[in-house]
């Protein structure tokens, strides 16, 4: 097993890549853009505005999906005021959304958008969410399906030309082994790590049918065919990145989590993140079962890559936060999946990376830690 020798993120990431010399994708993709022309990246995109207000036959030029979050604000506002375009927003509205987050949304449609909402059938989702969870340890999977895919399926409906998407796993992830390609195509989205297994597999379940399934997948030939772009907005903008977003979005009304918050409850050190839902704290703490780090180390990485921390400071505060979750998160997902707590246990053990090793207290410890230095 390998950590990143200039950030900290391992190789436990399904299909992320590394080079010879140790050195993650996501790290490579921050030395790549230091030699970007990012002038004629940015005219590139102004040209894209212009040809999809050129070929629109909608009121629409744009269709971006939008949780009301850091990134969605961006988008929406860059989109607009930037790029002069008339976009409408799809929210596609996860289960155990928090009052924040519908806070975040109503924000974002006070800003002067169109707005569509869409919420999949709970007791489907439920279904495909138990089986994640039993499959996967992933019970958040499926719902990236629906907030993806939502932006594509009214984009082909209402003939919208372009989607608008934020950033590309492959680039800030370095997760370059999925198939996504490196560029600022969008319409390869469902070849990502959560999607690429495809929407088909959960027709194994003799209760789901193929039209229950509706709002988990998009027609990408369909699109193809009318010629319509998807694009990854990061590819085009030299700006964009986990901080500056949240600091951008700050400005226009977004909220995170309030000063007195304990954020070791949600597992990160950064007061905007996990807010959209209950539940995406569980899954985070499950990741880091699974694969050694959860959203602690995504964040830690973010700012090391940004200058803003030290790899001996990454260090700390992934101990600090990394894994850690609320027992009152743990019982939300537990309710709404309907399975007692000792079952989610068994079920999170039996799929516990061997990076994990007992401590003198008896106590799981990642074993990662003791290897690397700052």
């Amino acid at each position: 097993m390998r950590v990143c020798k200039k950030c900290i993120q391992p190789d436990t990431r399904p299909k992320v890549y590394f080079n010879e010399y140790g050195i993650c994708g996501a790290c490579l993709w921050e030395e790549e853009k230091k030699k970007i022309d990012w002038g004629s990246r940015e005219k590139e995109l102004h040209d894209i505005a212009k040809w999809a207000k050129k070929n629109t036959k909608s009121n629409y030029d744009c269709i971006i999906g939008v949780s009301g979050g850091k990134d969605s604000t961006f988008q929406a506002i860059t989109a607009r005021n930037k790029l002069g375009l008339r976009c409408l927003l799809v929210n596609a509205e996860p289960d155990g959304i928090t009052e924040l987050g519908k806070q975040n949304i109503e924000n974002l449609k006070n800003l002067g958008f169109d707005v569509i909402s869409l919420r999949p059938n709970p007791k489907i989702m439920k279904k495909m969410m138990r089986r994640d969870f039993y499959k996967y340890l992933n019970p958040q999977k499926i719902t990236e399906y629906a907030l993806y895919s939502s932006a594509y399926i009214i984009a082909d409906q209402f003939d919208i030309p372009l989607i608008i998407q934020g950033e590309n796993g492959a680039l800030t992830l370095g997760v370059t082994l999925t198939g996504l390609g490196t560029d600022g195509n969008a319409l390869r989205v469902n070849q990502s790590n959560t999607l690429g297994t495809g929407w088909k597999e959960y027709l194994e379940d003799d209760e789901i049918e193929e039209r229950d399934l509706f709002m988990y997948h998009y027609d990408r030939k369909s699109l193809e065919k009318k010629e319509y772009k998807a694009i990854w907005i990061q590819y085009y903008l030299k700006e964009w990145s986990f901080f500056h977003n949240a600091e951008f979005a700050l400005k226009y009304g977004f909220k995170g989590h309030s000063k007195d918050f304990d954020l070791t409850a949600i597992g990160t050190f950064v007061p905007y993140a996990q807010i959209d839902s209950d539940l995406t704290q569980v899954s985070q703490m499950l990741k880091n079962i699974k694969f050694g780090f959860g959203h602690a180390n995504d964040h830690a990485c973010y700012a090391i890559r940004d200058g803003r921390m030290s790899r001996g400071e990454a260090l700390k505060i992934v101990k600090k936060y990394d894994g850690k979750c609320a027992d009152m998160y743990i019982k939300k997902l537990c309710n709404h999946l309907e399975i007692p707590i000792e079952e989610f246990w068994n079920v999170a053990e039996k799929f516990r990376g061997n990076m994990w090793g007992k401590n003198s207290d008896g106590e799981w410890q990642n074993t990662y830690w003791d290897y690397v230095n700052n």
